[in-house]
């Protein structure tokens, strides 16, 4: 990371933590512990307690609020780019008791493109996803895209094109064995989320889920080189957040 970047972060921080009673740290760590691990907020209130710290569950739930959508939108800019096949697929997530739509995509080496919370699966919900995965980097758009045979698929892929978001040439192919990749990945993201049971409102889910699909990110390495640990990870986060004030000269 640069140490301008580095500098930057750091001015940033004084006004993402203003007002909070708890330092950064402590809540960062909170939040990553929750974003991570298989552990509620009454857990991670557990957690505290043990270490002398009173920390109600529902202020837990406020900072992921607050900070999973800041932790995403900062570590897109460390993304690599994907590789041009791309494996796109929607999963299920429950919110308030109903089952709503989790579109994703990967490319076929596991790097993350990009994903998007919908309440519906249809052609307008999938054209969503894939201006908000494609519109912006025309100079990696995928050649290969690979669907399941839902039959949204080819015509939102055939308007893409009209529109110039995919190239003409974008191959489009609906293997099964394509998706079990992306289906494992899924897996990778709902292994964290089935503690929950479900989300209790659109917003919650939206929100939660920037987190947990960012922590899978970092999981996944960014593309970084070297050794990339847990220690390595969570100075990436600290750094992010302006928390590492060392900065090399």
């Amino acid at each position: 990371m640069s140490i301008g970047l580095m500098k930057k972060f750091i001015l940033r921080s004084k006004a993402d933590f203003k007002g909070r009673h708890f330092n950064g740290l402590m809540i960062i760590q909170a939040v990553n512990w929750y974003l991570r691990y298989c552990l509620s907020y009454r857990d991670i209130e557990e957690l505290f307690l043990e270490r002398g710290v009173n920390v109600d569950h529902s202020t837990l739930n406020r900072w992921v609020l607050r900070y999973a959508p800041l932790l995403e939108k900062r570590l897109r800019g460390f993304r690599k780019p994907h590789c041009g096949h791309v494996r796109v697929d929607e999963t299920y997530i429950k919110v308030k008791g109903k089952w709503k739509y989790l579109y994703r995509a990967i490319d076929k080496d596991g790097t993350a493109i990009d994903f998007l919370l919908t309440a519906k699966r249809n052609i307008k919900a999938a054209q969503r996803f894939f201006i908000k995965a494609f519109k912006e980097d025309r100079l990696f758009a995928p050649t290969h895209i690979g669907t399941d045979k839902a039959l949204t698929f080819p015509k939102t892929i055939q308007a893409m094109k009209n529109e110039n978001i995919l190239p003409n040439d974008c191959s489009h192919e609906t293997k099964k064995s394509l998706q079990q990749g992306i289906e494992s990945d899924h897996f990778r993201l709902k292994r964290v989320i089935s503690r929950n049971g479900c989300f209790q409102s659109f917003h919650t889910a939206r929100n939660t889920l920037k987190g947990y699909e960012a922590i899978l990110w970092i999981k996944k390495g960014l593309g970084f080189k070297g050794k990339w640990t847990i220690k390595e990870q969570i100075n990436l986060i600290q750094n992010i957040f302006g928390l590492n004030n060392k900065i090399p000269v």
